[in-house]
C-alpha cells in the first residue's frame, strides 16, 4: 500500500481526492491537512510515503508561506517522502520553486484522474512526474533579473503594506525602498507594485 497525505485548503477538494484514491487497491489515505502548519505537523506524525500538496494554502504563523514552503520543510525532515504539487496554478515559476523545494511531481488539478493515480505510482517508483507544458515554459524563463534587495523589498510589498511599513520590515529608509521598488518594476515591465509582485511570483522569483 502507498500511504498518502492530502493537503489542500478546500475540504471538498480533499474529500474528492480521498474518494478517488480509496477506489484504488494500492492507495491508503492516512490523513488530510488544510493549511501549511497542519501539513508539516501531520507529515511528521504520519510519515506518509507520498504527499499531494496544494500551492496556495494559508499559513497561520507566516503570511508569506505556502504549500511549497511546507514541501521544503517536510523534505528536510523526511527526505524519502515523495511530494507531488497538485494545483490549479499552472505557473512555470511555481514549478521551479517546487522542484527546488524537493518535490518530485507537479501536476495541475484539471488533469484526468487516471493521470493523477499513475503519477503517484510513478513517483513512488522513483521517477519524476511534471506537466510537460509547464516544464518547457519553466526552462524558457531564465534567472531572476532582480537583485537580492529588490527581491526582499518586493516580497515585503506583496502584502500590500505601505512604503513606511516595508521600510521598517527590511530596515531601509523609505526613499531606498521606493528606489528598489521602482527599479524592480522597471526590470519587470510592471506599471504597479501589485503587477510587479504578480509577474515575479508567476516566474518563481519571489518565495
Amino acid at each position: 500500500m502507498i500511504t498518502v497525505l492530502l493537503a489542500d485548503d478546500q475540504a471538498m477538494i480533499r474529500q474528492a481526492f480521498s474518494a478517488l484514491l480509496q477506489l484504488e487497491p494500492d492507495f491508503e489515505v492516512v490523513g488530510q491537512a488544510g493549511d501549511v502548519a497542519q501539513t508539516v505537523r501531520k507529515g511528521a506524525e504520519l510519515r506518509p510515503e507520498g504527499v499531494l500538496l496544494d500551492v496556495q494554502m494559508p499559513s497561520p504563523t507566516d503570511p508569506h508561506a505556502d504549500g511549497i514552503d511546507a514541501c521544503a520543510t517536510i523534505m528536510k525532515a523526511q527526505p524519502t517522502t515523495k511530494v507531488i504539487i497538485l494545483t490549479t496554478f499552472g505557473r512555470p515559476g511555481y514549478l521551479r520553486r517546487a522542484m527546488e523545494a524537493g518535490a518530485v511531481g507537479y501536476m495541475v488539478k484539471d488533469a484526468p484522474a487516471e493521470r493523477l493515480t499513475e503519477g503517484i505510482r510513478r513517483v513512488h517508483a522513483g521517477l519524476r512526474v511534471v506537466d510537460p507544458v509547464l516544464a518547457a515554459a519553466s526552462l524558457s524563463i531564465g534567472p531572476s533579473p532582480l537583485t537580492g534587495r529588490e527581491t526582499e523589498v518586493l516580497t515585503a510589498a506583496a502584502s500590500g503594506a505601505s512604503t513606511a511599513v516595508i521600510a521598517r520590515e527590511v530596515f531601509l529608509s523609505e526613499g531606498t525602498v521606493r528606489n528598489h521598488l521602482s527599479s524592480a518594476m522597471g526590470k519587470l515591465g510592471a506599471g504597479t507594485r501589485a503587477e510587479a509582485v504578480r509577474i515575479a511570483t508567476e516566474n518563481g522569483w519571489l518565495t
